[in-house]
């Protein structure tokens, strides 16, 4: 028979010593030759089994453990004989085998043993068999299973769902996955989308379990969402502007602006994908089903006690977050940003950039200027904290106090500035630097590295300006200048500048007088300069002196008018002296033949 010579070779067969052994130690061995003298009988009853239907080769049953071996688990499954199932079967990843007297276990009956009485068995068959039975099941029914991922192969994952299935890398989540090694020996439940059993092929999906899953999630989530709920949330993404954070089905945006009372260059400094998160619900649109968040809204805003935290003068420690052209942002705490202006960081030194004195994450010390709660925005001093060198100005360099010799330090358009110590620039301004000479350029004047003499005019330290001059160590001509001219006398001048209006004559060194183009000649003209050329020598009348304009105004015109009169009251003066008769007969004669003539 066919089953006779299968138990032969089974027999003969070196693999089945152990367990043909390991049985006869648990049976004994006069069972064991009774059930060899019995081996036709022993058949016969099996193939009558098999014809009747209750016990055939291939098939699964639920047997009870009855006895552990080193080797074998012998395994009861209600018949007349017990049958052997590899112990290796039972064993775990680290080889410990978990079995024990009275566990109820699956086994397939692989085939009976006829010589010896028992039959060969496999739990792991009757899993596999089972699973394959409960999947198909599961598929018919468009049911989920369960399974974990136990390695990353070509295309995606393959998971153990009782048997091996493969999982795409497209199917594994709603959102593409870069990294599929995080899911192995993790467990999920998946859609089968793909099943045949004559084939052993399984196709997986988690994607649609995901997907439906938030869809459940979202419709509960639109639900019960609120304006003004604090929620719970998961990191979906990060971008520039905020993050998108998983509400439960449905994503919110935390905008940058609503993360932190304080300054937040990009939104990585304070999440990480997956994070987990508290954050409010700062508006919801049902329309359009868009929701707003804000974390930094959970807790007070640091600006409402700013005022009394910081108050004016009150000395303070920060660090410098920011570096801009025109100072340097200090965080004083959480959310409190305040600003040290360049004007404000030295007493003497024009700071034309901040990063001169500070650089982005030192410590400060400062003083507290100005604190605006409506603006958000408190005016921070450096030079606060320094002893004022203006101060010590005052009593060293007073009004009047005159600076022997001072360097100059640069030369403007607008006026020289000298060194004269204590890191304070004064300032000659092109005005100050002389009463009576006229020049385009102080350069013309002055050069750098000059030693000059100058009396201190004015300090003023709000402005922080120290204003010198030359001119004052002289007197001013101006201020005598009624003593030397007068008006209706006669000056004489050069011309050295011609206008529209007129034209400008020197009379002395520094001071200029001016004749209208009315007043250059009796008759019309149109223009100085029809009349008048630059470098003329002229004989004028002073018409009027105005020291404190410093004006006096000339006239060629009124000149000439004046010299007539004086001539004809010479002329005048002389006819008095002729007394005689004869004298006067003597002029009318003369003057009657001039006429006949």
């Amino acid at each position: 028979m066919a089953v006779k010579t299968a138990a032969a070779e089974s027999k003969s067969s070196p693999k089945n010593q152990g367990w043909m052994s390991e049985f006869s130690q648990y049976l004994g061995e006069e069972e064991v030759k009774a059930s060899s003298s019995n081996e036709e009988s022993f058949s016969d009853l099996f193939e009558a089994a098999q014809s009747q239907g209750v016990i055939k080769e291939g098939e699964v049953f639920d047997g009870s453990v009855v006895a552990v071996g080193s080797e074998y688990a012998t395994v009861d499954i209600g018949y007349k004989c017990e049958g052997l199932v590899p112990l290796q079967e039972f064993k775990d990843a680290q080889g410990v085998a978990h079995v024990a007297v009275g566990d109820v276990v699956p086994v397939y009956l692989e085939r009976m043993e006829m010589e010896n009485g028992f039959m060969l068995l496999s739990k792991d068959k009757a899993e596999i068999i089972r699973a394959w039975d409960e999947i198909s099941q599961a598929c018919e029914k468009d049911q989920l299973v369960e399974g974990t991922v136990i390695a990353k192969v070509k295309g995606g994952l393959s998971v153990d769902i009782g048997v091996k299935a493969f999982l795409p890398g497209s199917q594994l989540d709603t959102k593409p996955v870069k990294n599929l090694d995080k899911f192995v020996g993790k467990r999920f439940k998946f859609k089968i989308i793909k099943f045949n059993k004559k084939r052993g092929n399984i196709v997986l999906s988690r994607r649609a379990v995901v997907a439906q899953e938030r869809e459940l999630q979202r419709a509960e989530t639109l639900a019960n969402i609120q304006e003004g709920m604090i929620v719970s949330g998961t990191v979906k993404n990060i971008t520039e502007y905020g993050a998108f954070i998983d509400l439960g089905g449905m994503d919110g945006l935390l905008h940058i602006t609503d993360m932190s009372w304080g300054r937040i260059k990009h939104p990585s400094e304070l999440f990480a994908v997956g994070d987990e998160v508290k954050v409010k619900i700062l508006k919801y649109d049902r329309e359009k089903e868009r929701v707003s968040l804000g974390l930094k809204q959970i807790s007070a805003n640091p600006w409402d006690e700013a005022e009394y935290r910081f108050p004016v003068g009150m000395k303070v420690k920060g660090k410098v977050v920011s570096l801009k052209d025109y100072g340097a942002f200090v965080e004083l705490e959480d959310g409190i940003e305040g600003l040290i202006h360049v004007s404000e960081m030295s007493w003497t030194e024009r700071v034309k950039h901040p990063s001169k004195h500070l650089e982005v994450g030192q410590e400060v010390e400062c003083k507290v200027l100005e604190v605006d709660t409506k603006n958000k925005r408190i005016s921070l001093g450096l030079k606060q904290l320094q002893d004022n060198p203006w101060d010590a100005l005052e009593v060293k360099f007073p009004v009047g106090a005159i600076i022997e010799e001072a360097e100059v330090k640069s030369v403007t358009d607008f006026g020289v500035f000298i060194d004269i110590g204590m890191g304070i620039d004064g300032l000659i301004h092109v005005s100050d630097i002389t009463w009576t000479k006229k020049f385009n350029h102080p350069s013309e004047k002055f050069k750098k590295g000059d030693k000059v003499k100058a009396v201190v005019l004015g300090i003023d330290k709000a402005s922080e300006k120290f204003s010198l001059g030359i001119k004052q160590l002289e007197r001013d001509p101006w201020d005598s200048l009624k003593a030397r001219y007068r008006i209706g006398q006669s000056i004489e001048g050069t011309v050295t500048k011609l206008t529209d209006f007129g034209a400008f004559v020197e009379l002395e060194e520094g001071v200029e007088g001016l004749i209208y183009v009315s007043e250059i000649a009796d008759q019309r003209i149109e223009k100085p300069s029809d009349v008048l050329k630059v470098g003329d020598h002229v004989r004028t009348e002073i018409l009027s002196i105005e020291p404190k304009e410093r004006r006096i105004g000339l006239s060629i015109k009124q000149l000439n008018k004046t010299e007539e009169r004086q001539a004809f009251a010479t002329y005048a003066g002389d006819a008095n002296k002729k007394t005689s008769m004869g004298d006067l007969l003597g002029d009318k004669l003369k003057a009657a033949l001039k006429k006949d003539e």
